[in-house]
């Protein structure tokens, strides 16, 4: 399900990832501990494509299959591009303000007509650039990027800490936005949505919004909302770290349920010890590694 190779992560001169090797099984359930700053959550949004390890030609990452490094390649040779035509610009802007200058102040008759031609011919060349600038790199890069976004969407589900649920919206409404950007049916959505949310335990709060819920609803909405594409994965990152308890507990044997019931898989992160204990495997990071 997750292969991952030699991931390295750099934040400037501090490595926060020092060469992660990581084996995850359809449906295991895996909790990732250790103390703060040891890298779990840099290593979480690495696994969901939400951030991009260093290039190292050792390094790979596969996820159900698809090689997300290889996807990430393609976004960095569109950097390569977006800086050449940067320079093509630049350059035929300055090539402009020095011919506008010497019109000015070194103007002489035999040449006028030439400079004339030359500079209205110059005046094409930023312009020219810019249409290539944008065909080649904005274009591509969009298409790469909706690549990648919409493998996210369709085949990985986040829960944070905060349920960053949208405070105008309903829980229903909260529920659907991941299916409609996928551009599923409405109708389609909202049954699967209205199913999902009484499942959790929550069809008597489907036109609710995220202020009158309590803390525990507003986190089982979240988990609604990263199960409507029915993604393979779901990454957790403290998911029970802002709930009492009592909520905890009912958040923590919901992600059981829902692997034995889907066979979904779960990577969380987590500091909560009774969670990482009840983890098919729990993996220590220690000082950017995973400690054997």
């Amino acid at each position: 399900m997750i292969h991952a190779k030699n991931i390295h992560k750099f934040y400037d001169k501090l490595e926060v990832l020092k060469g992660v090797d990581l084996h995850i099984k359809k449906g295991e359930i895996v909790s990732i501990v250790g103390a703060s700053g040891a890298g779990k959550t840099t290593l979480l949004q690495i696994l969901g494509t939400l951030d991009k390890p260093e290039r190292n030609p050792d390094s790979s990452l596969t996820i159900n299959g698809e090689n997300i490094l290889k996807l990430q390649d393609i976004e960095n040779d569109n950097s390569k591009q977006e800086k050449t035509f940067k320079i093509i610009t630049w350059a035929g802007s300055l090539y402009i303000i020095i011919l506008a200058v010497y019109l000015l102040f070194f103007k002489t008759k035999i040449f006028d007509d030439t400079l004339r031609i030359v500079v209205v011919t110059a005046l094409f060349l930023p312009i020219i650039s810019m249409l290539v600038y944008y065909n080649r790199y904005f274009k591509k890069k969009s298409k790469q990027d909706k690549i990648l976004s919409d493998f996210r969407n369709l085949n990985l589900g986040f829960i944070f800490q905060f349920h960053q649920l949208l405070p105008e919206f309903t829980a229903l409404e909260n529920v659907c936005i991941p299916a409609f950007m996928a551009n599923k049916p409405k109708a389609e959505t909202e049954k699967e949505a209205k199913k999902i949310l009484e499942y959790l335990g929550l069809s008597h709060r489907i036109n609710h919004k995220p202020n009158e819920l309590s803390g525990g609803e507003q986190q089982r909405v979240a988990v609604a909302r990263a199960l409507i594409n029915k993604p393979d994965v779901i990454f957790a990152d403290e998911p029970s770290g802002n709930l009492d308890t009592h909520s905890a507990e009912n958040l923590h044997q919901l992600f059981f349920q829902l692997r034995d019931e889907f066979g979904q898989t779960f990577v969380i992160v987590t500091h909560n010890e009774e969670l990482a204990n009840m983890a098919d495997r729990k993996l220590i990071m220690v000082d950017g590694q995973i400690s054997n």
